[in-house]
């Protein structure tokens, strides 16, 4: 068994695309449309084989996001090595996105960072 894919609820959904196209190599399909629920949607796949779908509609809940509540917390990117790691992490430091922790090497062996992505969504980029 595996995950299909995994969907986010977005207020941008440009911006979001062009956030994972251009940060973590993401190809994106046509936009779905749905003219009468006004509902949008894209598939954003990676070279792995995983999948994104990010959407939007009208009249959405923008919730604040308590990076110590339950449920989902983040997206964990794996990009091979920890030079890529400091580098994808200090080019989106250089873009403006905040750097919540790391490059480090956690607790449980980890080498990692935590970057604050689009409208406050946390990305672990890892090794």
């Amino acid at each position: 068994m595996k995950i299909e894919h995994i969907a986010l609820y977005v207020n941008d959904l440009e911006a979001a695309k062009d956030f994972f196209i251009q940060y973590f190599q993401a190809s994106s399909n046509d936009m779905y449309h749905n003219t009468k629920t006004g509902f949008r949607s894209y598939f954003l796949s990676f070279e792995d084989g995983a999948r994104l779908e990010i959407m939007n509609k009208p009249n959405m809940l923008d919730a604040e996001k308590d990076a110590a509540r339950t449920g989902y917390i983040h997206l964990a990117f794996s990009v091979g090595s920890p030079e890529a790691v400091n580098s994808l992490t200090a080019r989106l430091k250089a873009d403006g996105y905040e750097v919540m922790s790391g490059p480090r090497t956690t607790g449980d062996g980890y080498y990692e960072s935590c970057v604050v992505g689009f409208e406050g969504n946390l990305v672990e980029i890892t090794v």
